[in-house]
């Protein structure tokens, strides 16, 4: 009988076989395995490794773009993945054994037109990665935008129109002919103008995107309107106690342009039956009898108000209705009227900076005084900020229509007022009782952007140093604009060439370094440039910002070599020197010290200039071997350079002064010498060159004479030479120039002793004329005929060649063969040959 443990015994021993020889699989194939990779379908495959994808940036969030397609050589299941660089946006996600790959960011190619995207494909134990780009192509997702706004134009009313019509193409607004523009209607109107792109896919679909702006057409006055009467109807009130010539009403009539008025000239033109006359300029209308004499109790008259031109002529005129009551009692004070009856509260709201001139038409203002005669006369005005508005008609008899109009556009301003109130007295003018009323006026003010953003300085002074990190702040500039709402919002930028390096926080002004910036006051310590301060409807103010960078003691001393080597003549000084690139002092001042020189006290050292000279008692090389067992005379002195900044920056190096007495040879060899004697590579140069150049002209020389002696053993005139028989006489003048001599070696065989005088040319023409030698003595040929150069009067060797060989040189020259050492001196000859022979011979030009 088994227990559990028994029979579960053998089963564990077959499971640890079984995973030993799993591993061992396993560690096999590890050893044998193989990266996977992508197949690279090309640029318009839909599967690969995404290499050269492009996608539309219409492309809805959610689309399978693309699927990521490899293998694994051993036949493994692959996975993919997509990864970013830090910072990027994630557009795309996988499906990791799929490969399908979808996009859940939407695209803006105007933001980003290539995103990189790195993918990978691993088969578990091996992953590859490949970084690709994808390209985000246009679509017609942007609308058209208009710029330069708003749009304001000025058109005189007198331009007949009946509509505004736009070119298509160029944007022109024009005005068709038709009906005559009203400055009196209207004074401003808005035309709305849509501007279409010439539309594009997006999404599959034809789009096309608008936009619209609005034009503000301003009418200009012009004269073509009649007077126009205020507070009609008029109404006006006599009383029994009334004296004849008293002012009854006055009417008021403006000229209907109101852009350029005309004076107005009234009259009554019937209605009064010789009871009521009114003044030509004032409008004032007076009885004229007193009224026990008016015999009715109402009268109408008609009014006439005429404009009169500069020029005093009638041009157009209006008609009013004027009616006035005879009345006898004064029990009523006068009482204020709205639209819904009496009211002694009336309120407005309107925007700010009204035209002068300009009638508040919305507030219904109606004074009445039921009174008849002066009993219902009655002065109105207006109480509270003065110079502001101005009440009309300022005298009432009986009952008015009250009108305010602007007096002062500046004064109505919102920064400084966003609620104006007055009091409308209304008092009783000729009464004893003097009944009065009052009203409030309350006008709320509306903000329009009428003002500039400000900065609190006209320019900025700045200073930062020149190892501030990128992104510190510099200056923070202050600019405010007193509009509210958006009007008032301000934004900072800017601009120009000192710029680049900087960058100001829109919203706050604070400006501060570009990121990547490194300033550096050695290389730029000064930048100008402008701020910007704008608000929402472009209106803005300039400032300008100064900043200086500050050095920062950064840079060490630096030497040209740390290891350098002079030569000191005793009495002379040497000198070291290092630069320290600071821009300004004392970082850039340099300060020089012996650090360490054996023997000691040997040297002395300038701490400015760096010139390192003996000390004084030392006056020659005696003295220095005294000193010190070196017989060479060679030092190494170790030299400090130290700046002046705070931290303070030194360099060391090393110089070896080899210690010499002044020599006493003069000239340019000498003083090579001594240039190269630290440097003796420099001499040896120089001579190899020399040596060099030396070999190869002797090279070529004898490699031009052998091979033109190859093809002849004997050297030939380049002209055929035609010569008499000679004489015993011309040899022995021959040889009085041509000696020979017995040579000690091949150089050595000839020797020709030149006449100066004889090289003498004065006709310039390459023939030497010299005394002729006697008639025996061989002619040469005729010289070639060339004509004398003005220009180049130098001397110039014949082209007349020929030789001369006696026999026991020949013999000896054959037993010796023909080596480079023999050509070089029968071309020697040769040369001198020819000058000889066009020497002695006449001229044949």
């Amino acid at each position: 009988m088994f227990t559990e443990s028994q029979v579960t015994k053998p089963n564990n021993c077959h499971l640890q076989n079984a995973f030993l020889f799993g591993f061992c699989f396993a560690l096999i194939a590890v050893q044998a395995n193989y990266a996977p990779y992508f197949f690279d379908n090309g640029a318009r495959s839909t599967n690969g490794n995404m290499a050269l994808l492009s996608l539309s940036e219409d492309t809805p969030v959610g689309t399978h773009v693309y699927t990521l397609n490899g293998t694994d050589p051993e036949g493994d299941p692959v996975s993919y993945g997509l990864a970013y660089e830090a910072g990027s946006r994630r557009y795309f996600s996988v499906d990791k054994n799929l490969g399908n790959v979808t996009l859940i960011e939407e695209l803006d190619r105007e933001k980003e037109d290539e995103i990189e995207v790195i993918v990978s494909i691993s088969d578990g134990l091996s992953t590859v990665s490949e970084k690709v780009r994808i390209l985000v192509t246009d679509a017609n997702d942007e609308s058209p935008e208009f710029i330069n706004t708003p749009y304001i134009v000025q058109v005189p009313e007198n331009i007949h129109a009946n509509k505004f019509t736009i070119d298509r193409h160029s944007g022109v607004l024009r005005i068709k002919t038709g009906v005559t523009l009203d400055y009196e209607k209207s004074r401003t109107h808005f035309v709305i103008v849509v501007a279409k792109d010439g539309g594009g896919k997006l999404r599959g679909d034809n789009k096309v995107f608008s936009a619209t702006t609005t034009v503000t057409v301003n009418v200009e006055d012009v004269q073509d309107t009649p007077p126009m009467f205020i507070g009609t109807p008029y109404y006006g009130y006599v009383y029994e106690d009334t004296l004849a010539g008293s002012e009854v009403l006055t009417v008021v009539a403006l000229d209907g342009d109101r852009g350029k008025p005309n004076s107005i000239h009234y009259c009554i033109v019937n209605g009064s039956e010789g009871s009521f006359e009114i003044g030509n300029r004032t409008g004032a209308i007076s009885v004229i009898k007193s009224p026990n004499q008016l015999k009715k109790e109402v009268y109408e008259l008609k009014v006439q108000a005429s404009e009169v031109s500069q020029e005093g002529d009638i041009s157009v005129y209006a008609f009013a209705m004027v009616t006035i009551r005879v009345v006898d009692l004064n029990n009523h004070p006068p009482t204020f009227y709205g639209e819904n009856g009496p009211q002694n509260r009336f309120e407005l709201t309107m925007y700010e900076h009204p035209p002068e001139g300009e009638i508040l038409r919305g507030l219904k203002i109606t004074v009445n005084d039921s009174d008849q005669g002066a009993n219902a006369k009655f002065n109105l005005r207006l109480v509270g900020p003065g110079g502001i508005f101005r009440v009309v008609p300022q005298t009432v008899l009986n009952e008015a229509q009250v009108t305010i109009i602007v007096e002062n556009s500046a004064a109505i301003d919102y920064e400084k007022f966003k609620v104006l109130t007055f009091k409308l007295l209304a008092i009783e003018v000729n009464t004893p009782e003097k009944f009065s009323s009052t009203a409030d006026v309350v006008i709320r003010l509306l903000d329009t952007n009428d003002n500039v953003p400000k900065f609190s300085s006209d320019y900025y002074i700045a200073r930062i140093p020149e190892n501030s990190p990128g992104g510190s702040n510099v200056v923070a500039v202050t600019a405010t604009d007193p509009d509210s709402g958006l009007w008032g919002e301000v934004k900072y930028s800017i601009y120009g060439t000192g710029a680049d390096l900087f960058l100001i926080h829109p919203s706050t002004g604070i400006i501060y370094t570009q990121p990547w910036a490194v300033l550096d006051a050695e290389v730029n310590s000064k930048y100008n440039f402008y701020v910007k301060a704008e608000d929402t409807d472009g209106k803005y103010s300039l400032a300008e910002v100064f900043i200086t960078v500050l050095d920062v003691n950064d840079h060490s001393p630096e030497f040209n070599e740390n290891i350098q080597e002079k030569t000191m003549i005793i009495g002379s000084p040497v000198k070291i020197e290092a630069i320290d690139q600071d821009a300004e002092e004392p970082n850039n001042i340099v300060d020089y010290s012996i650090m360490q020189a054996d023997p000691a006290n040997v040297f002395d050292i300038d701490q400015s200039t760096g010139e390192i000279k003996l000390k004084s008692y030392i006056r020659s090389l005696d003295i220095i071997h005294n000193i010190t067992k070196n017989k060479d005379c060679i030092w190494s002195v170790v030299v400090q350079a130290k700046d002046r900044g705070s931290p303070s920056f030194s360099t060391t190096a090393v110089l070896k002064i080899d210690i010499t007495e002044e020599t006493l040879h003069k000239g340019p060899m000498a003083a090579f010498l001594m240039q190269t004697k630290d440097n003796p590579m420099k001499a040896l140069g120089v001579l190899a060159g020399v040596m060099g150049i030396m070999v190869l002209i002797t090279i070529m020389i004898s490699t031009a004479m052998f091979w033109r002696n190859k093809r002849s053993n004997k050297i030939m005139p380049v002209r055929r030479i035609i010569k008499k028989r000679q004489t015993p006489q011309s040899r022995t003048v021959r040889m009085e120039w041509l000696k020979f001599k017995r040579p000690s070696n091949a150089a050595e065989k000839f020797v020709v002793e030149d006449d100066a005088k004889s090289l003498h040319n004065e006709n310039s023409n390459n023939n030497i004329q010299v005394a002729p030698v006697p008639p025996t003595a061989p002619l040469p040929p005729p010289p070639p005929a060339l004509a004398p150069r003005g220009d180049a009067p130098g001397w110039r060797v014949p082209t007349v060649s020929g030789s001369l060989t006696p026999k026991f040189i020949n013999k000896q020259l054959k037993k010796r063969g023909h080596g480079s050492a023999h050509n070089a001196l029968v071309s020697e000859l040769k040369m001198k040959f020819e000058e000889r022979n066009a020497a002695i011979s006449e001229p044949h030009i």
